[in-house]
């Protein structure tokens, strides 16, 4: 491991060893599971995971994170929340991120603090601090503590740290919730996020692990990488198929690829993810 990111991650447990019982805010992506580890490695049983379960997060995914949580040792901490039911989230706002986030560390925080877990640590990275992030300030104002960007460590030093301790999801790419695929202003519902979910799983289901729905009323807007073009064009037929009848009328190909934060273009925030904003 590079010298620097070992300092860098020593510091962490240092701080992790002086603060007592923690709790992990842990979505099963690699910034809150090395977070996970680190904490687990550094206080047993003194730390635990504690994860949101939304109709905005894909049932795969919590599934993945129970396999992995389970590989670490630590224990997880399953929390309904409730930020669809808040009529301010469901109109879809630019600051939906915000709203949401404000609801689910609020609830995890309570959560862990009922099973006597004071401290709540976030998996945000040094990388986080830019671009368009309402998600990062919600986290903040709930108290959530960010020790991996305290310590300066980066993206690409999370998956690298990842890698060396022995994760399996070490390359794992973003996984913003589901409500991020919906133009801000376009209404959140169940029946949209259900369409999102069933459109995205079947092009998973085809081995296509970049990939985003974005929801245009009847419009199914699919960006994947450049690079599988050619793929996704071969099985063109299957992939309609699968989408009519996940609820869709039309079904398009993004021909820019997959970016991060599509749906924050021409709002002057970049391309960026904005922390589950518009991934």
């Amino acid at each position: 491991m590079d010298p620097t990111l070992h300092d860098k991650l020593a510091r962490v447990t240092e701080t992790l060893r002086g603060l007592g019982r923690v709790a992990v805010a842990y979505s099963g992506g690699v910034d809150s599971t090395l977070m996970l580890k680190l904490a687990h490695d550094a206080l047993g049983d003194d730390a635990i995971a504690v994860t949101a379960v939304s109709p905005s997060v894909p049932l795969h995914e919590r599934e993945a994170a129970a396999e992995v949580a389970a590989l670490i040792g630590a224990r997880v901490l399953w929390i309904n929340t409730h930020e669809v039911e808040d009529e301010r989230y469901a109109a879809n706002p630019i600051n939906r991120c915000y709203i949401c986030k404000t609801h689910i560390f609020g609830e995890l925080s309570a959560a862990a603090r009922a099973e006597g877990f004071d401290v709540l640590l976030d998996g945000s990275n040094a990388d986080d601090t830019g671009d368009f992030r309402p998600g990062r300030q919600a986290a903040a104002e709930q108290g959530a503590r960010s020790l991996l960007e305290e310590a300066g460590v980066t993206k690409a030093e999370v998956r690298a740290a990842a890698r060396g301790l022995g994760l399996p999801n070490w390359d794992l790419p973003s996984a913003p919730c589901l409500s991020s695929r919906i133009p801000y202003g376009t209404r959140v519902t169940l029946d949209t996020l259900e369409m999102i979910g069933r459109g995205e799983w079947a092009l998973r289901e085809r081995g296509f692990r970049e990939v985003r729905v974005r929801h245009h009323g009847n419009v199914a807007r699919i960006e994947v990488p450049v690079a599988e073009f050619d793929r996704l064009v071969a099985q063109r037929g299957e992939i309609v198929a699968e989408l009519l009848a996940a609820g869709y009328t039309y079904v398009a190909l993004d021909l820019v690829g997959l970016r991060s934060g599509s749906l924050n273009e021409g709002m002057g925030h970049g391309r960026g993810e904005a922390a589950g904003a518009a991934g």
